[in-house]
């Protein structure tokens, strides 16, 4: 629960389905990733508070950091099947986690506190997305970051276009991107995907002594040279618009509904042998 004086949306312990929110000395604000029975996958409740949060903390005096963290065994195995199934056959729940997932790129760009990620065991999806946006990524070793859409038989929306190749360059983004293979923590630090990897063991040390010297920083000098930074983002934002654009139009078409199937029969997907375009 957070300190008094916050204001009451944030306060509310069912304001963010699926997410712990802790002030900690110091205006450390941490968020935790919660739904250990799916591996913190994010259903639908959850993707609309990893959305809104970002806002409502830029908005809350008080907070100086933000630590995000997984519970458990990782950092968030991705979207919810339940999810991806309504999106394929609701066009209703399709645009509204379109523009959900519009604002929770660029609500975490925007935001104007530093943004710390400890990332451990499993990282996908949305919490893939916040997990590189984040302004420190610090990944344990053994870390498993993967995007997965193409495995899923659509588009690599999300994130992916508006910041793997400005991190780890076009050539490398484009094999992880278009294989799905996943990259190690150890891995990510060498290509430039994260900041840091550590040992697993002093993953959450690490992680708050980042945030600690963050939180004791100039408050101005740290966010306008974030926002300076976060430049290179904005103007990447019409390659981000048209890849989420083509990962939803994806969620219409027949191969989604096949790579759906495979996973949760754990099977290699049967695509189709051609694209109308």
């Amino acid at each position: 629960m957070l300190a008094s004086g916050m204001t009451s949306h944030l306060t509310d312990g069912g304001a963010y389905p699926g997410l712990q929110l802790t002030l900690h000395d110091g205006g450390i604000l941490e968020i935790v990733i919660r739904s250990e029975k799916t591996l913190n996958a994010v259903n639908a409740d959850a993707h609309r508070a990893l959305t809104r949060v970002w806002r409502d903390i830029d908005d809350t005096p008080g907070i100086r950091c933000v630590l995000i963290r997984g519970e458990g065994r990782g950092f968030s195995s991705g979207g919810d099947y339940t999810l991806i199934e309504e999106m394929a056959g609701d066009f209703t729940a399709l645009a509204r986690v379109w523009k959900e997932a519009r604002d929770l790129v660029y609500n975490v760009v925007n935001c104007g506190k530093p943004i710390v990620s400890a990332i451990h065991g499993p990282c996908v999806g949305a919490g893939l997305a916040v997990a590189l946006l984040a302004d420190v990524s610090i990944a344990a070793k053994s870390a498993r970051l993967l995007d997965g859409h193409v495995r899923l038989g659509v588009a690599a929306g999300d994130h992916a276009a508006i910041i793997w190749p400005l991190l780890c360059g076009l050539n490398r983004a484009k094999y992880h991107l278009l294989t799905g293979e996943s990259v190690s923590g150890e891995e990510a630090e060498r290509i430039g995907l994260v900041s840091l990897s550590v040992p697993d063991a002093e993953l959450l040390d690490r992680a708050w002594t980042v945030a600690r010297k963050l939180a004791q920083g100039s408050p101005t000098a740290i966010r306008w040279t974030k926002y300076a930074l976060n430049n290179w983002l904005r103007q990447a934002g019409p390659i981000f618009d048209t890849s989420l654009a083509l990962e939803f139009l994806g969620f219409t078409g027949p191969d989604v509904k096949e790579g759906l199937a495979s996973l949760r029969e754990k099977r290699e997907p049967q695509f189709e042998e051609d694209a109308p375009i």
